[in-house]
């Protein structure tokens, strides 16, 4: 005559029982309630942190490439007639064109680049000058399309004094609009029979963006590419080339075709090799959070040790008639250990919602913080974008569920089976 099979009715009846008995009575209530919360706490601040790292991340990443070059061509240094050596790139229309041509290439534009001062009714600031053309600084993402936009970007080089883009940390640091002119001072500036003086000119504000980037958006001007080059004294010749690819994260495979498109003078550097070691670390920092809250998490399901431990104990009387009645030690196991994976399996539940909750609504959640604390709690010059990213994956939440229910499943066995290996006559003798 077979057993009853496992998992069997009348054990979850008895394990259930035992859950919301009260103290009178011999039930642990409040360490079943310590251990409930604690699992979901745990669980809750794993997920939001893994929603919050996933978003940081991919709200870095998408601020690279959405206001960088994927890959950028530049020369190899070669010397010049007056004895000195140069990078500028003398070919660039040519070579702009091999690039373009290149398979996977989706956008290629060349660039003149410099650092210069900016002024306005006195205040200056250090700002970086990007010469490039209108048609390609509304290929890029970021700017075309950024966070918060004043004016238009069909104004950007138009006019008699063409006009210029700026970042909104520069106009806030400035305290210029649009329609205000910026100075712009060059120390490498015009070439005169007295050798060479600091260019200055002065240039009206057609388009103000915030590409959600800190240093971005505090310290990069736009200026047409034909003024640039003569700004900058680079008549004819760009400072490197910027490519855009189908697929960024294959930029490091792209590289060798677009180098030797480009030519035997030409270096490619990926955005990956300009920005590698911030996302190394990141990836460090992602593996060190999860084994610490791993440790929480472990540290929570603890409590259902030391709660099924008292259970155990103030139910041995029941355990030895259980015994007696005919139940095995295979349903005394599985009775104890119900007891603990249902504590483990709703306060994972409950974990798991409060941490999705917390990525989906965590806008208003931190403007609530941030108002408690009387702003600035969140400084983009610290963390290099403006605000606190959030993202839900399926592959974070599965984790944290499968950590949080391993650890509670494992942990019961071992009460559990204590419970199940103890003698019923000593468990009567004093009854």
């Amino acid at each position: 005559m077979s057993g009853p099979a496992p998992f069997s009715r009348f054990e979850w009846l008895i394990a259930w029982r035992y859950l919301r008995a009260r103290r009178a009575e011999g039930g642990v209530s409040v360490m079943t309630w310590i251990s409930l919360i604690g699992i979901t706490l745990a669980v809750f601040a794993l997920i939001a942190t893994l929603a919050v790292r996933s978003g940081f991340r991919e709200e870095f990443v998408d601020t690279i490439l959405g206001t960088n070059a994927h890959l950028t061509v530049y020369a190899v240094p070669h010397a010049t007639p007056g004895g000195g050596t140069s990078r500028v790139i003398e070919d660039h229309v040519a070579m702009t064109d091999r690039v373009r041509a290149v398979p996977g290439v989706v956008h290629a534009a060349p660039l003149v680049k410099g650092q210069v001062m900016a002024t306005h009714r006195g205040a200056n600031a250090g700002v970086e000058v990007y010469g490039i053309a209108p048609d390609d600084l509304a290929a890029i993402p970021r700017i075309a399309d950024p966070q918060e936009a004043e004016g238009t970007l069909a104004d950007f080089g138009t006019g008699d004094i063409p006009g210029i883009a700026i970042g909104s940390g520069i106009a806030r640091e400035l305290n210029v609009g649009l329609g205000d002119t910026l100075k712009l001072i060059s120390p490498d500036g015009a070439r005169t029979a007295f050798g060479t003086s600091p260019r200055v000119s002065n240039y009206p504000i057609v388009y103000i963006f915030t590409a959600g980037r800190w240093d971005i958006d505090r310290t990069r001007v736009y200026m047409p590419f034909d003024e640039a080059q003569v700004y900058f004294n680079r008549e004819g010749a760009a400072d490197e080339i910027e490519v855009m690819v189908a697929d960024p994260d294959d930029a490091e495979s792209m590289a060798l075709p677009i180098a030797q498109a480009a030519g035997d003078m030409a270096l490619v550097w990926t955005w990956k090799d300009a920005s590698g070691s911030f996302l190394r670390a990141l990836d460090m920092e992602d593996n060190v959070m999860f084994v610490i809250l791993s440790v929480l998490v472990l540290i929570a399901a603890m409590n259902i040790v030391s709660g099924l431990i008292m259970l155990v104990k103030n139910k041995g009387r029941d355990i030895g008639i259980l015994r007696t009645i005919g139940l095995t030690e295979g349903s005394i196991l599985r009775v104890f250990f119900i007891c603990g994976s249902l504590t483990g399996v709703v306060g994972t539940a409950m974990g798991v919602a409060l941490g999705c909750a917390f990525a989906i609504w965590i806008d208003p959640i931190f403007a609530i913080v941030d108002g408690l604390a009387g702003g600035d709690v969140w400084d983009p010059s610290i963390r290099g974008i403006s605000f606190l990213p959030a993202r839900l994956e399926a592959g974070d939440v599965l984790s944290a569920v499968a950590l949080s229910l391993g650890l509670s499943f494992v942990v019961t066995i071992f009460p559990a089976r204590r419970a199940a290996r103890m003698n019923p006559v000593e468990a009567l003798r004093y009854e």
